[in-house]
């Protein structure tokens, strides 16, 4: 079994509020702390199977651009997900099954690209809009009962296991992989940067703040019994652990690298155009369009305008 990354954002980043600041909120942490981000999802060859877990975003969402204000910034664009994913000797028509940890679009935006594919995901989840008129759905009910400390999971095949994981959306999920002796754990945003798994902090990115900090204590309850690959959407650690094959010791955590930023004083609006821009949501890629939206500037919403997706203020979207 062979399992690989499909990279197709870099050098982005993470401010230390938004990946640490869930419960005691953003206020107590340092927004000048900078954690590397980017965006990849995965890819499991099995030898007889190609699966998926997530499919990135649609190639129409356009790169942010970084500011000394934004909580976060997905990153550069490296080639669209598709295009990353057929770098790596595939076509969409060998893909039998994905594996969706959550309804955000960073995750799901490309699922209508794999004609052949069974989409697997938590049925608390497949009313999401994100998957409306998305064909070949298969509504997972976690019937196969305990995997290890998680109470839910269901077998996909043998030494992949679906595992419920409710928190950062109602219908969160996490696929874990055996193989080799090891056990690799493939999330959405369980943590955004890998920092926040070793000192123990949820993201501002929440439906249930009880459910997350139950899913987060069992993962690492999970990592501190089983030698665990762990591999992120957001940070550059998912593959760099993948790669290493690098088993997470929370008693030592992998020392932090910080991000390089440049900030280019573009970003500050200054013209009728610029105010009239794009924005876009870091948490799940919506594309706020002011051409679709009655022209209505994005700095001239109301303060308490939320995403229309994910429901987080103003703060979590950056220009594009």
């Amino acid at each position: 079994m062979t399992i690989k990354a499909v990279k197709f954002r870099r050098d982005g980043f993470y401010g230390q509020p938004m990946v640490f600041g869930g419960e005691e909120g953003a206020a107590a942490f340092d927004p000048a702390v900078r954690y590397r981000g980017s965006l990849q999802n995965y890819l499991i060859d099995t030898g007889s199977e190609v699966i998926l877990v997530d499919t990135g975003l649609p190639e129409s969402v356009p790169e942010g651009e970084p500011s000394e204000t934004a909580p976060a910034f997905m990153g550069y664009i490296i080639s669209s997900y598709m295009d990353a994913f057929r770098a790596l000797g595939y076509k969409p028509e060998d893909v039998t099954r994905i594996l969706l940890t959550h309804k955000h679009s960073d995750h799901s935006g490309c699922l209508s690209e794999f004609p052949n594919a069974k989409i697997y995901v938590n049925a608390d989840e497949t009313g999401a809009d994100e998957l409306k008129n998305i064909p070949n759905i298969v509504p997972v009910y976690f019937t196969d009962g305990p995997y290890h400390n998680f109470p839910e999971s269901q077998k996909i095949i043998p030494g992949i296991t679906f595992i419920k994981a409710k928190g950062h959306t109602n219908g969160n999920s996490i696929v874990v992989v055996e193989d080799g002796g090891l056990f690799y754990m493939i999330h959405g945003d369980i943590t955004y940067v890998d920092e926040a798994l070793y000192a123990n902090k949820l993201s501002t990115v929440f439906d249930d703040l009880s459910a997350a900090r139950e899913t987060l204590d069992r993962v690492r309850t999970f990592v501190r019994e089983n030698p665990t690959v762990y591999c992120s959407t957001h940070t550059p650690q998912g593959y760099e652990n993948l790669e290493a094959k690098r088993v997470i010791d929370l008693d030592s955590p992998v020392p932090t690298e910080f991000p390089k930023i440049n900030f280019g004083s573009a970003y500050a609006p200054s013209s009728a155009a610029a105010k009239n821009s794009k924005y876009i949501c870091s948490v799940c890629g919506y594309v706020y369009d002011p051409a679709e939206n009655g022209g209505v500037a994005f700095e001239d919403l109301p303060a308490d305008w939320k995403c229309p997706r994910c429901k987080q203020g103003k703060a979590k979207f950056t220009k594009a």
